[in-house]
């Protein structure tokens, strides 16, 4: 992390008992996970954003496992990944964050995932909602873990600021029954 000015850490956990319907087993849990960095390209225009995405496989250690910890002992069954740039700076700045390298890292820290990871990155002001999306972690197409965790860090991002997020869930959404591919059928190559 010492390629990176952090100004501070944020999380959000979502504890989901029931949708009105009867109590599952286990309730979901969603657990979303941020950093607040400076951005070093805020400002100006800059051609080569290998600064931002060389050293990231350590943001994505990072948030990976402090989410996976927040989970309380649950096995990662979901995740999702993004941000916001500060008005400042500009999307791609974000993305150079999350992309790859990010990634991989990210799906080491918190137990695997044959999946791509569902990414969500915009530009706003501080106290913006992000809306951070998830799915199964092993398989896309699985439609029970389809899901999105929301939060706001109420002084974040400022103008020459990056919040880079992630989020984890330890299931389905409760009281999934639209049908398709479940997590069970999954042939394990990240699509089917």
């Amino acid at each position: 992390m010492r390629e990176y000015d952090v100004r501070k850490w944020f999380c959000t956990i979502e504890t989901i008992e029931h949708e009105g319907g009867p109590r599952p087993e286990q309730p979901l849990t969603k657990v979303a996970v941020a950093v607040v960095i400076r951005n070093p390209f805020a400002g100006r225009f800059v051609e080569d954003l290998g600064q931002l995405t060389d050293p990231s496989p350590a943001l994505g250690t990072a948030l990976g496992q402090r989410a996976r910890e927040l989970l309380g002992g649950a096995d990662v069954e979901g995740y999702g990944k993004g941000g916001i740039a500060g008005l400042a700076g500009e999307q791609e700045h974000l993305v150079a964050c999350v992309t790859t390298p990010f990634g991989d890292a990210l799906r080491q820290a918190v137990g695997g995932g044959a999946a791509w990871i569902s990414s969500a990155t915009k530009t706003a002001s501080a106290g913006e909602t992000l809306d951070l999306p998830l799915a199964y972690k092993d398989a896309l197409f699985v439609r029970s873990h389809y899901d999105a965790i929301s939060f706001r860090i109420p002084d974040a991002p400022r103008p020459d600021e990056l919040v880079i997020a992630v989020a984890v869930t330890s299931g389905a959404r409760v009281h999934h029954r639209t049908g398709g591919l479940s997590a069970a059928e999954a042939a394990g190559d990240g699509l089917h």
